[in-house]
């Protein structure tokens, strides 16, 4: 899990195992064994590799894989992967519970379906209205 999640972000990233090994103090070879599994890092460590990944200690050492893609990269800070869903024939989807759990979602709440060129994102239906409200006020200033 985190040997492979240190080969994902250094290569996502650009860098060397040389480059991040000087980041976080420590001697090329060092690095290159936490990416073999030889031996794995201090919690100290993780949590500069974290910070130099900019994602969390929990991501970082976790592995996620989502169907019909494999293994995903841990997602970045406050950044969130709740894993895949099935659209069914009436155009329905399964919040993934953690997700639901994490944004306090219940049965019969209203969200507000909003998109861009990549894609498409739910947002709690009062939230965006309180938002729509202070930019309207804003903008009639």
């Amino acid at each position: 899990m985190l040997k492979e999640n240190l080969v994902m972000l250094r290569k996502m990233h650009g860098f060397s195992q040389e480059e991040i090994a000087e980041k976080i103090g420590i001697s090329r070879q060092a690095y290159a064994k936490w990416e073999t599994g030889a031996t794995i890092p201090d919690i100290e460590k993780c949590s500069l590799l974290a910070e130099v990944y900019d994602t969390t200690i929990d991501s970082l050492i976790r592995t996620e894989t989502v169907d019909g893609v494999g293994m995903i990269p841990p997602a970045p800070k406050g950044k969130n992967i709740w894993g895949s869903v099935t659209i069914n024939d009436r155009g329905q989807i399964v919040i993934p519970k953690g997700a639901r759990d994490k944004f306090n979602l219940t049965g019969g709440q209203r969200l507000i379906v909003v998109s861009d060129e990549l894609g498409i994102a739910l947002m709690p239906a009062d939230l965006f209205e309180e938002k729509m409200r202070k930019a309207m006020e804003y903008f009639s200033m």
